[in-house]
């Protein structure tokens, strides 16, 4: 990929920043953790990459609802955004993915351009705000039962971001 892009991700546990280093670096992408993000850093590329883990009952990673007015007041009109989010199916499955939801329903309304859903075939859950139209709004990760098939998830996804 010629473009310049970068990832935005928001971890406490660490595994979305591991996710997050594994797509910047097949990417050569350029890295940020929401805390230090300016708008700057989500205006100046051609391609948008926003991860986050889903918490609890379906709420953002705390650094994201602390920095969430950063990504507000950034110009995403027609630029394209690829999410991609970490989720655990088993144990909060009525709120699978929902921070992923959240920040897709932030970005549309920006005028975002978001590219990169992926199918919610292999999963188990019951509701999910990151499935739009039978599809998830962008990668889903289940680090927790599904490790196993992230390698294979981040590739293919990858492959259609191009």
């Amino acid at each position: 990929m010629t473009t310049s892009v970068t990832v935005v991700y928001g971890s406490l546990s660490g595994t979305t920043k591991s996710i997050a280093s594994r797509i910047a670096k097949r990417l050569n992408a350029k890295m940020v953790n929401i805390k230090n993000a300016t708008t700057e850093d989500m205006e100046n590329c051609d391609l948008l990459i926003l991860g986050v883990p889903t918490y609890g009952d379906g709420i953002l990673q705390a650094d994201w609802e602390d920095k969430i007015d950063t990504l507000k007041s950034a110009n995403l009109f027609n630029k394209k955004v690829a999410l991609f989010g970490l989720g655990d199916q088993d144990t909060y499955p009525d709120s699978f993915l929902d921070a992923m939801g959240i920040l897709y329903d932030q970005v549309v309304e920006q005028g975002a351009n978001v590219i990169g859903f992926t199918d919610t075939e292999g999963f188990t859950y019951n509701l999910s705000t990151a499935e739009v139209d039978g599809k998830f709004v962008g990668l889903a990760i289940d680090q927790d039962t599904q490790s196993d098939q992230t390698e294979e998830r981040i590739e293919a996804w990858i492959s259609q971001l191009a």
